[in-house]
């Protein structure tokens, strides 16, 4: 290594020296514009190399209380030499310079403090904010008249008292803490989908829904009459769902949002599935957003956090979020103890996200440009937010005794009231800052944007709720509260009203309502609103479908359920008008799944194409990754690809393009995993097609008790707008996705599909000539092999999947050796049969006296002699759930208990599912009903292996 300085050294001395010697070549000698160029310097170069500057980090590690006057001095010459490298050679110059300081500190063996925040400042310099564009005035009274509206609401809302006691609930707080955050969005940023833009995707923080509401009313979007029946949708006259649910409010909420970090992960997926659709073609190129707006608290969900390294990876520069940091989640502080901002900030950087802080209002600059010695920034960094929020609930006192409290800092604020210092702002309600904060997260490219702002919650209400612990839960202020509420707001409600707390709406005529339609007809129109835009897609020709309708497979090579979907989806992919359409969806299993084919002719979508050549190259079904490719395979991620799922089955309402997702999975790791996604995406009204493949407990043989899969059809059973089917033929297959289509994409239903595919591989037999199979198969169930042999013992056996096989080894049984008469039925729906018989029920019940109704089931073995087995992978509660239909005792069979590694047919009969138990089970309901001796069925125990001391599956 050379002894002479580098050139990098040498340049830093030669500052050194230069501005030791005063104010030479345009460097400050005072400290103060030093020391605020340097925290300007640290904000701007926030994304190099994981390493900053940070006041909070390197505050805590270096002992500045015990430099010497000397190193005091040098210290300062460095911080004026790096002021002069950023007047002369800009932020990257100095970007350029700390870095090759820290390679050569490493060199030399010096360990350098890790660093992954940037000090407890804005990141956005004062000299660098933009120019206010609205009228400060004017959006100020606006924020205002929403502000007490979206209170009003709430409070009446709970005056109206449930006779069993309490009132509806709601909250104020989150939203008081988010007003300005939302209204800068509302009034300069957030674009409305119209006839010519799809407009911007707005994930609004779920417990602020009071706000949204508010604007909206004021708008004339809501009626007075909606906000009255706050959370009290039956009222008459209708009212408004606690949160936003597009179920409910289908032409207002475009995406639910709320709990369990669901709208977080659900808003990057969005941004992603936008950039698919445009590089694929499907629609245009558009400088839109996708906005979420999230509470500091929510960051705990791992859904919040778990996928934004997706972000940064696929650099979504259309993807802002906004993390509304008022310190507090529901029952206290989100980080007493530490500083939640710095804690995100270090994550998101380190994810590669541009992080942008807006922690201070404007109240503050001019003391940040007199801090000479950064004793304030250090001050800003070392106290910890349940502190903060202490100093938010006392008075300016408490604040000058115990925040300014070194003789540096008193010096600092001596010229500030008590009333002054009580009334500075946190950056996230200062409508410049978080302007500034807004504009440059839209103009920054190649990076998502997180911007962390600072709130007060329960911002101006009150003593209830203002910053303290229990304002989450707040749902009334007293008629005190509300006079200073209405005082410190201008709020024109007289003296006599406020206690009745009355909705206020200026004229149509007046400054406000002007200003605030300009600004949204600026931005396209209003936001939120949903509207479905997205023409309607003509069923598929039956001839795309009818080659599964005949006999599939031989002995020597026959498909599974699964590899006939994929045959299925590969013949739609195909189709020149409706492929383009399909988007297939894959957490990391598509080679178990026998997709792999699908690689080289529809494409794995990669936003940047492929940068490698795959070491299978040269095979026919190589790993080809395109820009353009249309299969989104989310590795091993089942919530990412769910939310690729929603985003896709919803494209039809937000961007008016009808594509149609085919998510495949496990079906073990779906609705117990990933169960929380599949509500949200039916209260979204998702369209589409999830796919359980390898499922049922015993069909998956090998693998165990963490991917046997016995309950997803119960599992799903409450979701309303979920269609379920659990087919066992590539007939029935073909039938109920062509038809699934036809409903959701033609016909245009909110409603989606679960399918369960199985991966044992047995001969797909031909579609029965017989009028109704099709009807049947899409309402349930129908007659697929009526039995040949005549004999007074009759049984109506039902099977379901691939235990139909089973079932059909039981009819020949029964047949061949106790001369039972068996009729076997497909039931590829316990779901739907179970829907029509509670809606016949509900119809008989509504209707006394009418023409009763009979439901599906007892239409079809109302006729039928014998006794009733029912047999299937999934659990006994499954078939059980029709059988006060069926007109006989039904006895079910069923996976119940933990599942197994094993041969299927040793879990068939562990699980006593097989064909014996199923003829076990027939023989004994004919001697129950004394068609039969029991010594027939003790016999046929021996006969069929099966013995009385088996553990119980349930139990082991």
């Amino acid at each position: 290594m050379s002894d002479s300085p580098s050139e990098t050294q040498s340049e830093i001395a030669v500052a050194a020296n230069g501005s030791s010697n005063g104010a030479a070549n345009g460097a400050s000698s005072n400290g103060a514009s030093a020391t605020n160029a340097s925290a300007k310097m640290a904000a701007n170069a926030s994304a190099v190399n994981g390493a900053s500057i940070s006041g909070a980090v390197v505050a805590s590690q270096i002992e500045y209380s015990m430099e010497t006057e000397d190193e005091r001095i040098e210290t300062q010459e460095w911080l004026d030499s790096l002021d002069f490298v950023l007047q002369s050679g800009g932020p990257k110059r100095v970007q350029q310079l700390l870095n090759e300081l820290e390679i050569h500190a490493t060199r030399v063996g010096v360990q350098v403090p890790f660093a992954a925040t940037t000090p407890y400042i804005n990141s956005i310099h004062l000299e660098d904010q933009p120019k206010f564009p609205g009228d400060r005035a004017l959006e100020r009274r606006i924020k205002s008249l929403i502000r007490y509206n979206a209170m009003a609401m709430v409070v009446r809302a709970n005056r109206v008292k449930d006779p069993a006691g309490g009132g509806v609930g709601g909250h104020l707080s989150t939203y008081a803490s988010a007003a300005t955050l939302f209204e800068i969005g509302f009034n300069h940023f957030f674009k409305a989908k119209n006839a010519t833009q799809s407009g911007d995707q707005v994930y609004f923080q779920g417990h602020a829904s009071p706000g949204v509401y508010a604007r909206a009313f004021l708008e004339g979007r809501l009626s007075e009459e909606k906000l009255t029946n706050f959370r009290r949708e039956l009222a008459p006259g209708g009212g408004l769902s606690s949160y936003p649910h597009p179920w409910l409010m289908p032409d207002f909420w475009q995406f639910p949002t709320v709990s369990m970090g669901l709208g977080p992960i659900c808003s990057i997926y969005q941004a992603r599935f936008n950039r698919y659709l445009e590089n694929r073609g499907l629609k245009p190129q558009e400088d839109s957003h996708v906005w979420a707006f999230i509470g500091d608290g929510e960051t705990d969900e791992p859904e919040t956090l778990g996928a934004i390294t997706l972000a940064a990876r696929e650099k979504l520069d259309n993807l802002v979020w906004v993390v509304n940091c008022n310190l507090q989640r529901l029952d206290g502080p989100v980080r007493g103890n530490g500083k939640i901002i710095q804690e995100l900030e270090g994550i998101f950087r380190g994810a590669g996200w541009n992080v942008i802080k807006v922690v201070w209002g404007g109240d503050w600059d001019s003391l940040l440009e007199h801090d000479e010695r950064g004793e304030l920034v250090r001050r800003m960094g070392e106290v910890v937010d349940g502190q903060y929020q202490k100093y938010t609930v006392e008075d300016g006192a408490y604040a000058r005794d115990h925040f300014f409290n070194t003789p540096g800092l008193q010096e600092l604020s001596k010229e500030l009231s008590d009333d002054e210092i009580h009334k500075m702002r946190r950056g996230g309600h200062d409508p410049e800052k978080v302007y500034a904060a807004y504009k440059a997260a839209v103009d920054h490219k190649g990076q998502p944007t997180v911007i962390l702002a600072k709130t007060v919650k329960g911002y101006g209400l009150g003593e209830e709720a203002e910053g303290r612990n229990p304002s989450h839960q707040t749902k009334q202020i007293g008629e005190e509260s509300l006079r200073l509420f209405r005082t410190r707001f201008d709020i024109p409600v007289s003296e006599e009203e406020i206690s009745s707390t009355p909705f206020y709406r200026p004229a149509d005529d007046s400054p406000e309502m002007k200003y605030l339609h300009e600004r949204r007809e600026a931005l396209g129109g209003y936001v939120p609103s949903r509207t479905v835009t997205a023409e309607r897609v003509k069923t598929p020709e039956e001839s795309l479908f009818a080659e599964f309708y005949g006999e599939r497979g031989t002995a020597e090579k026959a498909p599974s359920t699964t590899l006939t979907f994929v045959q299925i989806l590969a013949a739609m992919l195909r189709d020149k008008e409706f492929g383009k359409l399909i988007v297939p969806i894959i957490p990391d299993e598509a080679r178990t799944f026998g997709m792999d084919g699908l690689f080289r002719s529809a494409g794995i979508y990669s936003s940047i194409g492929q940068l490698y050549e795959p070491v299978d190259r040269k095979e026919l079904t190589y790993y080809k990754e395109s820009k353009q490719g249309q299969i989104l395979e989310e590795g091993i991620n089942e919530a990412g690809a769910m939310a690729s799922f929603i985003a896709a089955g919803t494209a039809y309402a937000t961007h008016g393009v009808n594509t149609i997702p085919f998510y495949i999975y496990y079906s073990m790791f779906g609705p117990q995993r990933v169960g929380d996604l599949i509500w949200l995406a039916a209260d979204q009204r998702a369209r589409g097609f999830l796919l359980g493949a390898t499922a049922g407990r015993t069909t998956l043989n090998g693998e165990g008790l963490q991917h046997e899969d016995g309950q997803s059809h119960l599992l799903l059973y409450p979701v309303p707008n979920c269609v379920q089917y659990d087919p066992a033929f590539a007939f029935e297959l073909a039938v109920i996705i062509r038809d699934g289509i036809r409903r959701m994409y033609e016909e245009g239903e909110s409603v989606f599909y679960y399918l369960t595919l199985m991966n044992e591989n047995y001969i797909m037999p031909a579609m029965p000539d017989r009028p109704g199979v099709k009807e049947g198969i899409l309402k349930g169930m129908y007659k697929f092999r009526p039995s040949e042999k005549p004999s007074k013992l009759r049984a109506q056996l039902m099977g379901s999947g691939a235990i139909l096989n089973e079932v059909l080894k039981a009819q020949r049984v029964l047949e061949e050796t106790y001369n039972v008469s068996a009729d076997v039925w497909s039931v590829t729906s316990y779901k739907e049969l179970c829907r029509d018989g509670l809606g016949v029920e509900r119809h008989n019940l509504l209707h006394p006296g009418g023409e009763m109704q009979v439901p599906y089931v007892t239409q079809c073995l109302q006729g039928e002699d014998g006794v009733f087995v029912a047999a299937s992978d999934y659990v006994k509660a499954l078939p059980d759930t029709i059988a006060k239909w069926v007109p006989r005792k039904l006895t079910s069979l069923g996976t119940d208990g933990f599942g197994r590694s094993d041969l299927r047919q040793h879990l068939r009969d562990f699980f006593e599912v097989d064909h014996r138990y199923i003829v076990l089970a027939t023989l004994t309901a004919l001697a129950n009903d004394k068609k039969i001796k029991i010594e027939v069925v003790q016999k046929a125990m021996q006969d069929l292996g099966i013995h009385s001391d088996k553990p119980n599956p349930m139990l082991v």
